[in-house]
């Protein structure tokens, strides 16, 4: 199982970035499908779910700028971010469940003033 994930780098606050993950080794689309986002000394915590009937969930920090979206033919899971802000400077996790937690690399996100 692969969780490719990418997309992050800097960008100035109030600006964009999508994030991408591509998963491969088990199907895609079943099970939860999430990002999280973790900074130095603080615990990772979940930022948006897709879940497999569909439904998604996010954490307050992110409604209303961040979309969960997937693409079942290309079998990869994005990120979108809008309106960024310093306190959204992170490394970005993609995870997905299905029996067991998989988890890629972590792309790195900085946003600068």
């Amino acid at each position: 199982v692969q969780l490719q994930a990418s997309g992050g780098g800097f960008v100035q606050a109030g600006g964009s970035l999508r994030l991408s993950c591509v998963v491969s080794g088990i199907p895609f689309g079943s099970g939860i499908m999430s990002w999280y986002r973790q900074t130095p000394g603080k615990e990772r915590e979940l930022v948006a779910a897709f879940f497999g009937s569909g439904a998604t969930n996010y954490a307050d920090f992110a409604k209303g700028r961040f979309t969960i979206s997937r693409d079942n033919a290309e079998d990869t899971l994005y990120l979108q971010m809008n309106s960024l802000k310093l306190e959204d400077t992170a490394v970005y996790y993609c995870n997905v469940v299905q029996g067991a937690p998989y988890w890629g690399q972590g792309t790195q996100v900085t946003v600068s003033s």
